[in-house]
Formats: C-alpha cells, sequence, structure tokens
C-alpha cells in the first residue's frame, strides 16, 4: 500500500504529502519574509511572551528549548486567551495564528495591547493582521493556503529570524539554517513517497507502529518535538497518542509501565536518541527505558538525528515525524490533511 504511488495519491485528496516536502522551500520563504519584514528597533526587551496554539504554539516551544541556555532574557510560551499579570511595556510579545483567527491568540493580543506590551504579530491574514493594522503594530504575513499544522516552518523561522533581528539572539544563525536545510533535503530523498518501503525508513516505522497507540518520548532540545509527533499522530493519523520527557518520566511514567501488561501491549514507544548530546545520566535513563519496554509494549524503536547543529537535528526529527504520520494515515485509508472535529468545535463555540 505504501509503494502505490496512485493508490497514496487517491487518498491524500488535498496533497499533505506535497506540503510536507516542501519544508526546505518554506524555511528559505520564512528568512526572506522575516529579513525584509517592518519591525521597530527595541532597545530594552526584559522578557518574552510567545502566544500560539496548536502548530502555532510548537514554534515557541521549539524556540524555547532550542535557545534558552542562548538568550538572556525569560521566553515564556502562552496558549492560553491571557497573557501573564508581569508582562509590562518592555515585554516583548509575539502572536501566531496561521490563520490570523484564532480566538485565544486574539483575545490574549488584546490583552498584551492594553498592557502596552511591544507587540510583533504573524498571520496570513485575517482578524489578526486587521487588527494589527488598524493599531499600527508590525504584523508579518506569511503565504495562506496550508493547514497550520503543514505551515509550521514559516512560522518557526520566521521567529528565530525575528529574534535574531531584535537582537536576543546574539551569534550567527545563518550557517545553522543552511545546514538545516542540506539535512532536511537529503533526508527527504530517503524517505518520500517514491522511494520503497524496503528502502524506506519513514515508511517501516509507520508500518511497525500501525495497530498500535503510539507513546513518543523526548529529552532536552527534542521535548517540544515529542509534543509535534503527537500532534501529528492526531491530526494527520487520526490517531490517540502519548507524549513523555525526562527525566520527569522517570519519576512517575515508568511506574505504570512496570505492572499494567494488559495495557501496555497494545503501545509503540519511540525514542529520542542523541548519543552526541546525552549526559551519563540521561543515557542511563533511556537505557533504562529501552529495557523496560522490552518486557511490556509492542514494539520500540529508537531515533537518532543526522546533523551537526542543534537546529539540524531538531528539523530532521520534525520533518520525519511528518512523514510517519502521513504514512500512517496512508495505511489507515485516512485523508491526512481534514480536521472535522477541530471544526465542529469552532463552529459551536461561534455560537455562544
Amino acid at each position: 500500500m505504501l509503494d502505490d504511488l496512485n493508490n497514496i495519491k487517491k487518498i491524500d485528496k488535498s496533497d499533505m504529502h506535497g506540503t510536507i516536502v516542501n519544508f526546505p522551500d518554506q524555511i528559505k520563504k520564512a528568512v526572506e519574509i522575516a529579513e525584509s519584514a517592518n519591525i521597530e528597533t527595541f532597545f530594552k526587551i526584559d522578557n518574552v511572551i510567545i502566544t500560539g496554539m496548536g502548530a502555532s504554539g510548537i514554534s515557541g516551544d521549539i524556540a524555547v528549548s532550542l535557545f534558552k541556555d542562548k538568550i538572556d532574557v525569560p521566553i515564556y510560551v502562552n496558549k492560553d486567551y491571557d497573557i501573564p499579570k508581569w508582562a509590562r511595556k518592555d515585554t516583548l510579545t509575539f502572536f501566531y495564528s496561521y490563520s490570523g483567527n484564532t480566538e485565544e491568540t486574539i483575545s490574549a493580543f488584546k490583552v498584551a495591547y492594553q498592557k502596552k506590551c511591544r507587540i510583533i504579530c504573524i498571520s496570513s491574514g485575517g482578524k489578526l493582521k486587521e487588527l494589527s493594522e488598524k493599531r499600527n503594530i508590525a504584523h508579518i504575513k506569511i503565504p495562506s493556503g496550508y493547514q497550520p499544522r503543514a505551515a509550521v516552518a514559516y512560522s518557526l523561522f520566521t521567529l528565530i529570524v525575528i529574534l535574531k533581528r531584535v537582537g536576543l539572539i546574539k551569534q550567527e544563525i545563518d550557517s545553522d539554517i543552511n545546514e538545516t536545510i542540506d539535512v532536511i533535503q537529503d533526508l527527504i530523498k530517503k524517505i518520500d513517497i517514491s522511494v520503497s518501503e524496503k528502502n524506506n525508513f519513514a515508511k517501516q516505522i509507520a508500518r511497525n507502529i500501525y495497530n498500535s497507540i503510539p507513546q513518543i518520548y523526548a529529552w532536552g532540545i527534542y521535548s517540544p518535538i515529542a509534543t509535534r509527533w503527537r500532534q501529528q499522530f492526531n491530526e494527520n493519523s487520526k490517531l490517540i497518542s502519548r507524549e513523555e520527557t525526562l527525566p520527569e518520566s522517570c519519576h512517575n511514567d515508568i511506574v505504570g509501565w512496570s505492572l499494567n501488561p494488559e495495557v501496555s501491549k497494545y503501545f509503540s514507544c519511540i525514542i529520542f536518541r542523541d548519543r552526541n548530546l546525552e549526559s551519563l545520566h540521561m543515557t542511563t535513563r533511556l537505557n533504562f527505558l529501552n529495557k523496560l519496554f522490552q518486557n511490556s509494549t509492542s514494539n520500540i524503536i529508537e531515533l537518532s538525528p543526522h546533523g551537526k547543529k542543534r537546529l539540524s537535528k531538531i528539523m530532521y526529527f520534525l520533518v520525519l515525524g511528518d512523514f510517519v504520520s502521513f504514512y500512517l494515515a496512508i495505511l489507515r485509508n485516512i485523508d491526512p490533511t481534514p480536521i472535522d472535529i477541530i471544526n465542529d468545535l469552532k463552529q459551536r463555540i461561534k455560537k455562544l
């Protein structure tokens, strides 16, 4: 089934595949958009708030994970209708909504405006663009026509470049971005739909976890990517999925696996590894998890990234997860694009 290109195209009616393979081009365009954006110079920034839901919010999570030991001020990712009380005029706030109509983001934007925070908005249009223009607030327009989760490169790399432009990221980032593009292009060549399953490890992963519940384990800079994988299994594959991060999960989650074999046998455990970054303590924990899962789950998959720099490694895992969730949708004979239940909820909320 995964090697039948005609069948894949029949199932993937809205061409989710096309947006996934477009990831490197999205990076390039995002950098161009951010570098040419009209934003003011900020002479004082005490802290940063990044507001966004779902795929928009994950960009903030990734940025915080990537730069938390590089940026001198606190960065807080906000996923609510409000913003923290401590926000002030020297708080730099980002508001992401791909459609520009996400109600939580718009509500938080209005609060930030009342607090006189410094504001930068990013969307493909919608109410967020209208509100920004009426208030003479910086708005960065990204291309429309995508599912929000398929436009994550636009939101993430726009954010990275803007953080560099306002002086919060002090190190050079061009080489990181260029390496990331190279790594992702090479990955896509190896796992795209034209590569047969016997030579395609993304298809093999999807096959291995088919008819099980995916459970993803990550740590450190890879923690937000576990969230991304879970969200992509939810939205693309239409599956229940779980995620945990280390070392926290070693203080609670592992107990459930130790004495619950009648349930745990229905799970597949995916573990992110990076032996170049793992501390001795983390390696010990990850090895312990692997041994624990050997006696309790249907299968275990350990994955390691490619690339030298942290950004390329993180994006390697992200794009790999996008492909795996896509192939899993194909195996389940489900179009990966529609998210009818979310649209139903949005319609119900509109009536409130």
